[in-house]
């Protein structure tokens, strides 16, 4: 009997835990977007990796361009890969 009440009470805490993590991330999507209307109403400067950045992407180095986002601004694969495919509409 106890090892069902264990089961039940790990699934409610996991299912607790995923909306929470769910919860906090539509806050941080929320305040990036913040943040972008408060730099770009302010006239703030553009980071200055963007310009290596963009270099690296002029000379299909993709990967590379990448790799140095993900070292300098501490972003995850999947965030430094927006980065730079965001980067790369900019210039279209």
């Amino acid at each position: 009997m106890e090892f069902h009440f264990i089961d039940m009470l790990l699934l409610i805490i996991g299912i607790y835990l995923i909306l929470m993590v769910t919860k906090l991330d539509g806050q941080l999507k929320g305040i990036k977007y913040t943040l972008n209307q408060i730099s770009k109403s302010a006239d703030m400067p553009e980071n200055p990796i963007n310009d290596e950045l963009r270099e690296l992407i002029n000379e299909g180095k993709d990967v590379k361009a990448v790799k140095k986002a993900r070292e300098t601004l501490g972003l995850s694969l999947v965030e430094g890969k927006q980065y730079v495919d965001a980067l790369k509409l900019e210039n279209r």
